[in-house]
């Protein structure tokens, strides 16, 4: 298993209680290796992934998509994934 790139993501966990809502972001990385793609609580097998896309939101942030066999997979960036997904095209093309 070699690791060809990673992306950083946010996941935002929203508490409420009583009085307010608070957001509270956790720093997680989605890991692309020559034979999976592994995030924190998820590892799709790389023929079980399809396509990778990205849509930009409010400036250079936005959301990272998964196509997979499973369904999409949304992860929220901070910085344009453009690399991490260029070099999983890439590999995916020695397929």
């Amino acid at each position: 298993m070699c690791l060809i790139a990673q992306q950083p993501y946010v996941k935002v966990e929203r508490q409420v209680n009583s009085t307010e809502q608070i957001d509270i972001e956790r720093e997680r990385t989605i890991y692309l290796y020559d034979n999976r793609v592994v995030t924190k609580h998820r590892e799709f097998p790389i023929q079980d992934v399809f396509d990778m896309s990205f849509r930009q939101v409010a400036g250079k942030g936005g959301i990272l998509y998964l196509h997979t066999s499973q369904g999409v997979f949304s992860y929220t960036v901070k910085s344009s994934p453009t690399n991490f997904i260029q070099l999983f095209k890439d590999h995916i093309k020695k397929f």
